[in-house]
């Protein structure tokens, strides 16, 4: 049997920590996995929309930045679609290679781009048609003062240029989902049609969509939302292997909130240890959008979670809440990225879990501060038990920030059972497994009692049976 490789999978947007290597992910899966296509989708008959949905709705939201051109000249080139937002704006288009590196971030609004052109920049820019660089300035500047001046400007990164140059694209052109491209459309492949859910206006509804594990293939959902203003959907997704077997199970969600709605994702994973999970998700939230996620990872031998979202409209709120258990020999790879681009958004990512036996797990979390996002709130945190001395736990909390009239926080409570807390145990008869035991069953029961519905609720339990833990029939 051969393997098929996804390569830098969950790669956080500004590589970091390279020593610890968990700048990103490579998925092995099996390459002989046939495609089951089998989706259980529950909803009323009219939310069910077209699949070209999402795309449009992307391309009909307004930019909320001025585009009047590229950069610079060394930010790449991003085409013709800067200068024809220009011209739709009633802007005059720039050639990108005419605006000086010492511009790019006056470009707010058409008239601090028109001065910072006027204003010339620094001697590198200034050529001839031959591209030589003249021996004075207008002013009198030397070409050898010019290039000292150039020297001053401050270098940007790799993943500094990319932010600038996403700030002059729509949301249709900078639209990502967590896992990274060669996942996705991994995912889409697999999947074959989509899912497709459209709100009406002030609607509130819901759906449920299942994927269950089929021995031998790849069984996958892409699933699209699109939340019309004012409207209202709660979505509750569910991974289950109620059959013996092995394969890959696994999502690929994407989340248009118009202005005023509100989308809550619930996800709850419940495979066996034979499977491999993906659950890959892209999230826009448009003026005043409010998005929540739940993610409920409790089974898979191997589980990968990805989010990426925008935060595009001003005042949108994005709440991440995900649970996680690792146990035995189990891995969890986790990403969470949100770009903060509107004025006065919100963005919470929260993760509590339980580390087992020789488990592992690594937690990504990215939350971008762009320019223009004055009064922005972004904080991430994470607590996570480590009840086996032999576990594996990383933590990469991010905070990038071009804003200063914001405010981002992070942090991380690890800890271990204590020798004190084992003896404490022990001496009411409690062994070190049997606590171990405790605390896996407190994630169980957590999960069943917050699981969205009573046929997700039968999944948590038939897992945790799986694994000879009996849930009170008051919390099942």
């Amino acid at each position: 049997m051969g393997t098929l490789m996804i390569e830098h999978a969950n790669a956080m947007p500004a590589p970091t920590w390279h020593r610890l290597g968990v700048n990103d992910v490579d998925i092995e899966l099996p390459d002989d996995l046939a495609f089951a296509r089998q989706v259980e989708v529950q909803c009323a008959e009219g939310l069910l929309g077209d699949e070209g949905a999402f795309d449009a709705a992307l391309l009909s939201m307004a930019d909320p930045l001025p585009v009047a051109a590229a950069p610079s000249a060394a930010a790449g080139d991003l085409g013709e679609q800067p200068a024809m937002r220009a011209a739709d704006q009633g802007l005059s288009p720039v050639e990108p290679a005419s605006v000086p590196t010492s511009a790019a971030h006056q470009v707010d609004n058409p008239a601090s781009l028109s001065a910072a052109m006027e204003s010339g920049g620094s001697a590198a820019h200034q050529v001839d048609e031959q591209g030589i660089l003249p021996a004075a300035m207008e002013d009198g500047t030397t070409a050898m003062e010019g290039e000292a001046a150039a020297l001053e400007e401050p270098a940007l990164s790799f993943y500094q240029q990319q932010a600038l140059e996403a700030r002059y694209l729509a949301p249709a052109d900078v639209f990502a989902t967590g896992m990274g491209d060669e996942a996705r459309e991994y995912l889409e492949f697999a999947a074959g049609e989509p899912v497709v859910l459209v709100t009406r206006p002030g609607e509130r509804t819901c759906a449920t969509v299942r994927v269950e594990g089929v021995d031998g293939a790849v069984n996958a959902a892409a699933i699209d939302i699109v939340a019309a203003p004012g409207s209202s959907l709660a979505l509750a997704i569910a991974l289950d292997s109620p059959a013996p077997g092995a394969g890959v199970v696994g999502t690929r969600l994407r989340v248009f909130a118009g202005a005023d709605a509100r989308v809550d994702v619930a996800v709850t994973q419940t495979l066996d240890d034979g499977w491999i999970a993906l659950d890959d998700v892209g999230i826009v939230l448009d003026e005043r959008a409010r998005v929540q996620v739940r993610h409920t990872v409790l089974g898979a031998g191997r589980a990968y979670t990805g989010l990426d979202a925008d935060l595009r409209g001003d005042d949108a709120l994005l709440d991440i809440d995900t649970r996680y258990l690792g146990h035995a020999s189990q891995q969890r790879d986790f990403n969470y990225v949100a770009h903060q681009r509107g004025r006065r958004t919100v963005c919470n990512l929260d993760a509590n879990g339980v580390l087992a036996g020789e488990s592992e797990k690594t937690l990504r979390g990215t939350i971008e501060l762009v320019h223009g996002c004055k009064g922005s709130v972004g904080s991430e945190q994470e607590t996570v038990l480590l009840a086996d001395e032999r576990v594996a736990n990383r933590t990469v909390p991010v905070i990038l920030c071009d804003e200063d009239d914001v405010a981002g926080n992070h942090g991380a409570t690890i800890g271990h059972v204590r020798p004190e807390q084992l003896f404490y145990l022990a001496s009411r008869g409690i062994s070190p497994e049997d606590a171990e035991r405790l605390f896996i069953t407190a994630s169980f029961e957590e999960a069943a009692i917050n699981a969205p519905d009573q046929r997700t609720r039968a999944s948590v339990t038939r897992l945790a049976a799986a694994r000879g833990i009996e849930i009170e029939e008051a919390v099942a």
